[in-house]
Order: structure tokens, then sequence, then C-alpha cells
């Protein structure tokens, strides 16, 4: 069961939860959890988006999305696909944060360059599968 809330301004709060709706009941439906989207400008972080676990460590079940609130719907809907994969390896458990290292399928990539994280290659490929299912999705929706 999901428990989404969603804040911020200059975003379409039917967009949110309708990709949010369906990433859940496609890849997490039997797993229980909160998430809370704030829509904000991110420019001066230099980010589209990011997650992160505001509970347990051990085994989160509540996160943080931050989306950058002036993109494309395109960019948006791959953006908050990208962040909801993050979410999922989390709620899985292969990626980790325990004892202030990271984790990635147990092994320490605390001191891993951005560009060299795998659980970012994973995700960054991810978003342009799910972007497609998703708006498979929809297309399939209006028909």
């Amino acid at each position: 069961m999901l428990f989404l809330s969603h804040s911020g301004y200059n975003y379409s709060e039917r967009r949110c939860e309708r990709i949010v709706q369906w990433f859940v009941n496609e890849y997490l439906p039997r797993h229980k959890f909160q998430l809370h989207i704030a829509h904000k400008g991110l420019l001066r972080e230099g980010v589209f988006g990011w997650t992160w676990t505001t509970d347990s460590q051990h085994r989160p079940r509540e996160f943080e999305v931050e989306v950058h609130n002036r993109m494309t719907p395109e960019d948006y809907t791959k953006t908050l696909l990208h962040e909801l994969w993050h979410v999922l390896q989390h709620v899985k458990g292969t990626l980790k944060d325990k004892h202030n290292k990271r984790l990635w399928k147990g092994i320490d990539h605390s001191e891993t360059d951005y560009d060299d994280q795998p659980w970012e290659k994973e995700a960054l490929q991810m978003e342009e599968v799910l972007y497609k299912k998703y708006t498979q999705f929809l297309l399939d929706s209006y028909i």
C-alpha cells in the first residue's frame, strides 16, 4: 500500500500521481511505503531530482523525492521514473545505507564516483525502459 503526498509549485498533480501509481502497480504492488514528492527549483543544486530515505536505514519504507519543477513533461516523467527506480532499489534491498556506508548488492561503494555508481547506471538505463512502458500504458489507456 502506497501513502503518497506531494507538494511544491509549477507541476501537474495529476501527472505526478499517475506516474507514481503506474510505477507502484507495476513494480511494487505488494509493498507498503510512504513517499513524498517535493517539486521545487533545483537549478542551484545542478540536479533534476534526488531521493533519500527518511526512516530506517535497515529496511527503509519512508522516502522523500525532490524533483525540479521546470522541465518538459517528457523530462519530468523520465526524472520521476528514475527517482522511483531508486525507491525500488532501497525497498528491494539492493541499495542500502548501513553504518555510514553505501552498499550495492552488499558491496561497499561509499567512495565510488557518481558516474561509476552502479545504482545510478541502472537507474539511468531503466528510465528509458520505464518511459517507453509508461507511454505505451498511456496510449493503451486512451484507446
